[in-house]
């Protein structure tokens, strides 16, 4: 299976990144509590689990107090 770019960008012929995402600058931490929960949640949303802190690989069982596959610093 191969992914391309669009046609409108020629300069190269695969794409890592989907068009039209543009980073966002984290301005304090009610928002980057936001980020982390939207993380948190893409496993559940696919239907792979039931909750976040059920997803082996996921920050998401340290905020809820189990230890998790790597050592996380938790600042939010």
């Amino acid at each position: 299976m191969s992914f391309y770019k669009k046609a409108n960008h020629k300069e190269k012929t695969y794409q890592v990144w989907e068009e039209g995402y543009q980073p966002k600058l984290i301005q304090n931490d009610d928002m980057m509590k936001i980020k982390i929960d939207y993380i948190h949640q893409n496993p559940v949303k696919r239907g792979y689990v039931d909750e976040a802190k059920h997803w082996r690989y996921s920050s998401a069982r340290d905020y809820e107090g189990v230890d998790g596959l790597l050592k996380i610093e938790k600042l939010w």
